[in-house]
């Protein structure tokens, strides 16, 4: 189960960390993305998450962030991590099911937490994989939005409307220093575990310092659906109600993120093969939380597409609206 040419980078691990140097039982756990490697094991009758990272990138930042939140009880405890070895051990979280309508309330607390550890390390703006990576700009952002635009997916009168706005609001989201805190920037369903008390967020090899709003407003796409909702979530996480800069910062940091992953998802799919387009799509709000509830997996290709399209329709309809206008006003000023 674990390959050969780690097996004794795993004893040492077991070693080092718990004076062993076997596991008492090991089971591979299939979730999250093929360059890394997860099982929980059992050691001295306590659950852990063995993770064997196969990438050829430096684990260090990764690690050292992990590290970072466990301190302020954001990720698991990691017990042991080796750079040379690209192993990390950390407690094992029972995941259960996380209602939607307590993480309204549960995840700003832990992101609240997360943005006061000191600054974790920036990365180029070419590894950003935030939706920040749009608003950053340069060549590669030209690039990315032209790469789009040749695919013909969406009439062109429209794209050429949908750039226009974002655009603005590229134009008036200037950066904030006060802003700028140690972000997880890859949060979803899958690096979130609810134990049925509180959150946990995992996988960190996408943290470094980032825009607060690429964080809150990321992971609200999922369950904050109405305005009721909104002010809940800030107010959980300001420790106050948001005021009207901070509300338009958010908003329009949901709509940075419409149009990221919109044209990110169609990007990828085309990449594999035509795209087929569906005639009919279901409410944004049911296909997220189907999603977090797991009902919905973005693994298949007409998965990702109807999830980009969906992305797609949410940019262009928040275009459209008052509220549009009011936070590209509140932000300039």
């Amino acid at each position: 189960m674990i390959p050969q040419e780690k097996t004794a980078a795993v004893t040492r691990a077991l070693q080092e960390a718990f004076g062993v140097t076997a596991y008492e039982d090991i089971r591979p756990m299939t979730e999250g993305n093929s360059t890394t490697l997860k099982f929980r094991i059992v050691v001295n009758g306590a659950a852990y998450l063995l993770r064997i990272i196969l990438r050829t990138d430096d684990p260090t930042r990764h690690f050292a962030n992990a590290r970072a939140a466990a301190e302020v009880e954001v990720a698991p405890c990691v017990r042991y991590a080796s750079v040379e070895d690209k192993i990390v051990i950390t407690d094992f979280v029972e995941g259960v099911p996380f209602p939607a309508a307590e993480a309204v309330t549960g995840i700003p607390a832990v992101l609240r937490r997360l943005h006061t550890l000191p600054p974790f390390a920036d990365v180029p703006n070419r590894i950003n994989t935030s939706c920040m990576y749009l608003l950053n700009g340069g060549e590669g952002v030209d690039a990315f939005m032209a790469k789009f635009r040749a695919l013909n997916i969406v009439p062109e009168g429209e794209c050429d409307a949908v750039f226009a706005r974002f655009r603005e609001v590229a134009a008036a989201y200037l950066r904030r220093d006060s802003d700028w805190v140690s972000s997880h920037n890859d949060l979803k369903p899958e690096n979130l575990l609810f134990d049925g008390e509180r959150a946990w967020l995992v996988d960190w090899e996408a943290a470094f310092r980032n825009d607060r709003y690429q964080d809150l407003a990321v992971i609200a796409t999922w369950f904050v659906t109405n305005d009721e909702e909104e002010q809940a979530y800030l107010r959980e996480y300001f420790g106050r109600p948001a005021d009207e800069h901070e509300r338009s910062r958010y908003f329009l940091m949901r709509q940075v993120f419409h149009l990221f992953h919109a044209m990110a998802y169609f990007t990828v799919t085309a990449a594999r093969g035509p795209i087929e387009l569906h005639s009919e799509l279901p409410s944004f709000v049911d296909f997220m939380r189907r999603n977090w509830t797991g009902e919905v997996s973005l693994q298949e290709n007409a998965m990702r597409v109807m999830y980009a399209q969906l992305h797609w329709r949410e940019f262009v309809r928040n275009m459209r609206l008052p509220r549009f206008d009011e936070a590209l006003r509140a932000v300039r000023a």
